[in-house]
Parts: C-alpha cells; structure tokens; sequence
C-alpha cells in the first residue's frame, strides 16, 4: 500500500475526501462488491476515498444484535480489499489492545464516539502510528474534543482526525450542531461529518437503532457547505438487508448521483 494518507485528506484539488463502505463486513463477495463500486465512482469524480468497515461490532443494543463474522476473518478481508484496490482501510477498535492488531491492515484507526475519551485506546492507536480519527462523542461539546486530539499528540502522533456524529438530543435522537465545526477546525487537524450515524434514532423499544436515511442528503449538502474536510457515509446495496445499521445507511446506488451534488456545492465555496 502506497498511498499517502496525509495528501489523500489534504487534496490539491479542494475537494472533501470520503470515508465510506458497509457498517461491518459481512463477507467476502459483498465487502469487495461495495468497496469496488465506490473507488470507481471516487476516481471518476477525483474525490479521494478511504474505504471504511468495522471488522467488528462491540457496541450494539441488543445482545442478539450481529456484531461480525470473526474478528481474524474480516480483518482478512479487508487486507484483501487494501491489496486489490489499493485503497487505505478505515476500522473501529475498542480496546488497547487491538490497536496493534488491527493496524497491522488498517491505515487509518477509528475511536468510537462513545470510547473517545478512553484514555488506553487514545494512547494505543497512536503508539501505532496510523491514523486516528476520533469520532465526537454525542455526550461532548466540540471543545472539549481538543482534550482526545491532545491524547493522541502527546503520545508522539500528529496524525489525527476528528469526526462529528451529532449530539444527543433527548433519549431517542440526534441533531449537529455546525457551529461546532469551527472549534474543532481550531485543533489543526481535518475535520469529517459523518452523515449517516449522525442520523441515527438510538435507544427504540425493539432494541435495534433507527433512523433518518432520507436526511442524508440534507445533512451532506449543509457540511459541504459549511466546510467539512470530509464526509463519512455508510452504504449498503440493500440496507434493509444490511446486517448492522441499516437503518440509517445510504443505498450505493445513490451514493454517486449525491457526490456529484456534493461537488458543485464545494466548487461553488472555493
């Protein structure tokens, strides 16, 4: 793997650069299918891409809920995915001691929000010397996220990310608050918008996370504008089908006709 992740996020272009993929992988066929998909689209439109899917679930709401296919097999299938497209890998861990691991396939380690103030997994992530981006916990003000960057500069990596994933709003919903992009823009560091999750529904009766997938559009359109370094979005060909969030992911089919929104907004900013 050759690419240059700090270009990759820093584009010449002015474009936003994409996180993107299924939520977990669920096999082999369908990890490489979307993956595939999405960097065709991604060079067609010059948007830099890094393909994104959890080699594991820890967090979920019901202890029936699919949390992976096993840990060994999906961290396979990614490495498969980084060798044959050559694109760089985004995965969740959960605990210090998978960082280690993980970063041995993935190029860019991701905090989950409800971890990112875990001080053992900031401090493990960065002592890899991969990427970390932290997603914002829905409990924080975006102020305080300069405290998880500092985490992970002070453990000698400067390679870090912030990602906003919405505010806890009541029991049962989310809102973002694009205010907040400009502090943490102030930490120095490329700052994403996750569209999907930020979209999601938590805490429902069934025990299964909802959510507003006829909003992500919306939502991408207003932090392309308000100036994102880069947009997260889920995507599944059947998210009804989908074995993890599905509820609040974005058909692939729908994902090239959106960037090309996307780009006439960013071009209209530059």
């Amino acid at each position: 793997m050759t690419t240059d992740i700090h270009k990759l996020i820093n584009p010449d272009n002015g474009n936003f650069f994409l996180i993107a993929g299924p939520c977990v992988v669920e096999g082999e066929e369908i990890t490489l299918r979307i993956a595939r998909e999405l960097k065709a689209i991604c060079s067609e439109l010059e948007i830099p891409f890094l393909f994104k899917a959890s080699y594991k679930k820890a967090n979920r709401s019901s202890l029936h809920s699919f949390t992976g296919i096993g840990d060994e097999d999906a961290l396979a299938i990614l490495a498969k995915v980084k060798e044959e497209l050559n694109v760089p890998i985004v995965t969740d861990i959960h605990a210090a001691e998978e960082a280690a691991w993980a970063g041995q396939v993935a190029d860019v380690l991701q905090i989950p929000a409800f971890l990112c103030r875990q001080t053992d997994l900031l401090i493990a992530a960065a002592e890899t010397g991969r990427y970390v981006n932290i997603k914002k916990g829905q409990f924080l003000s975006p102020e305080a996220m300069r405290f998880a960057v500092d985490k992970v500069r002070e453990s000698g990596n400067s390679r870090v990310m912030i990602t906003e994933r919405g505010t806890s709003f009541g029991y049962q919903d989310l809102i973002v608050d694009f205010r907040g992009i400009k502090a943490m823009k102030e930490n120095g560091c490329p700052v994403v918008l996750d569209c999907t999750h930020s979209l999601q529904q938590p805490n429902q009766p069934k025990g299964v996370t909802g959510g507003r997938p006829d909003l992500i559009e919306t939502l991408a359109k207003a932090g392309v504008a308000v100036g994102f370094d880069g947009l997260f979005m889920e995507t599944h060909p059947d998210p009804a089908h989908a074995l993890s969030d599905g509820a609040n992911m974005l058909p692939l089919a729908e994902m090239k006709p959106l960037l090309v929104k996307l780009l006439k907004i960013r071009k209209a900013i530059l």
